[in-house]
């Protein structure tokens, strides 16, 4: 059966969050607690939908989160993490106190996977990156080869 839908999606605001909404949410959150976000949006007077609180408040808003710069040892345990559990960013967040899942893969996919691309490892292997050949080497020789 599933469940139903969390709100009928007439009449809802979506795109970017803006500081009085952000000042709503805290403010009933920090009075009311979470509780049910179904009902939280309507309660603290937003015209948002429940997922959308929710994800804010996870993602965003959280007291304990921490925000800026990834450390070298926290971009360390992603990618060993990451070679060990693959795109399971809710187990890897698990080891970066104060981290969000969602910040994790975004700092993965910008920055992370194309470093590992170019000191030549596969991100998705975390070995090194060899052509179907080989080597460069075994490559020239075969294009030499063919143009005889």
């Amino acid at each position: 059966m599933g469940r139903s839908p969390c709100c009928k999606k007439v009449g809802l605001k979506k795109g970017p969050w803006t500081p009085e909404e952000d000042e709503k949410l805290l403010a009933y959150i920090e009075q009311h607690g979470h509780g049910s976000w179904r009902a939280l949006s309507l309660k603290a007077g937003l015209e948002r939908c429940g997922k959308s609180c929710r994800l804010r408040w996870l993602n965003y808003l959280r007291p304990d989160i921490k925000r800026g710069k990834f450390s070298l040892q926290e971009e360390r345990t992603i990618i060993q993490l990451h070679a060990l559990l693959g795109n399971r960013w809710s187990a890897i967040d698990t080891h970066l106190p104060k981290r969000t899942d969602n910040e994790i893969k975004n700092y993965w996919n910008t920055h992370l996977k194309k470093r590992l691309t170019e000191m030549g490892i596969d991100p998705v292997t975390h070995k090194p990156i060899t052509d179907a050949l080989g080597s460069a080497a075994n490559l020239s020789h075969m294009v030499q080869c063919i143009n005889r």
